[in-house]
């Protein structure tokens, strides 16, 4: 019954580590489709500041990392190497500790976050001259898709070089609120407003991606909560393994 136990416990860890591998995979994927894609949001924060690549950066080791600890796991439990077990179970710990802590300073210190992606945005938007770069494309992707105007609001843009000093009234096309007007001319770079109330949305895209969070909230932390049970059952199989690797059958004993 303790052969079948331990067969059981490291079949089981092989297959939590081949998930595990394929977490990392995608962790990994994550961070490389940040770093390098060219449609979304995402550009605007890459081409704004050096410091949020460091970001993706540190996705794409994670998950190899990942990828790496869930290789040694499955090699430890295939082939009982209680050196690797041992060294596996102090690495998920470290990482599940290295989660929670990330977490809660993330919690704690959102508002200094938000404050620091308000200044990425509103420096982007104050350079704005709409020719078309990735950058401007993305942002104004964003603001037609999700209905919003600014990252506070449309009042972020009054600082743009080329609404100051135009003669015209000029305000963003991807703004433009059709329910206020019919001028549909163009998608991105600026149109021209009749009145000094531009015809935009009136609210921030920070608050679209707020609600947007609040609405997969539950996806989220179900992912989070996913990854954290994987590497707990990670971690109790791995040290019974390890306990029961090389422990001596007193059954065959000869009694005397």
């Amino acid at each position: 019954m303790g052969k079948g136990c331990m067969k059981a416990s490291k079949y089981f860890l092989f297959i939590f580590n081949l998930i595990f591998f394929l977490l990392g995979g995608v962790i990994m994927g994550f961070g490389l489709w940040l770093l390098l894609d060219k449609q979304s949001f995402i550009v605007v924060i890459n081409n704004s500041t050096e410091d949020v690549k460091v970001v993706w950066y540190i996705l794409i080791s994670v998950g190899a990392f990942s990828m790496l600890l869930g290789f040694f796991g499955c090699l430890g439990a295939i082939f009982e190497i209680r050196c690797v077990l041992g060294l596996y179970f102090t690495c998920l710990l470290v990482i599940l500790v290295a989660q929670i802590t990330a977490g809660a300073l993330m919690y704690l210190q959102k508002e200094k976050v938000n404050e620091h992606m308000s200044k990425i945005v509103n420096k982007e938007l104050g350079r704005y001259v709409g020719n078309g770069s990735s950058t401007e494309q993305a942002w104004d992707f964003i603001q037609k898709k999700m209905e919003c105007c600014g990252w506070m609001g449309h009042e972020d843009w009054k600082d743009n070089a080329i609404i100051l000093n135009n003669s015209q009234l000029l305000f963003p096309c991807s703004c433009q609120n059709l329910t206020l007007t019919s001028d549909n001319s163009s998608d991105n770079g600026f149109c021209e407003a009749q009145t000094p109330d531009w015809p935009v949305y009136n609210v921030g895209c920070s608050a679209t991606v707020e609600n947007w969070l609040i609405t997969n909230i539950g996806v989220v932390l179900g992912i989070c909560l996913s990854v954290a049970l994987i590497e707990l059952l990670g971690m109790i199989l791995s040290i019974c393994l390890c306990r029961n690797i090389g422990t001596a059958d007193y059954s065959k004993v000869p009694r005397y």
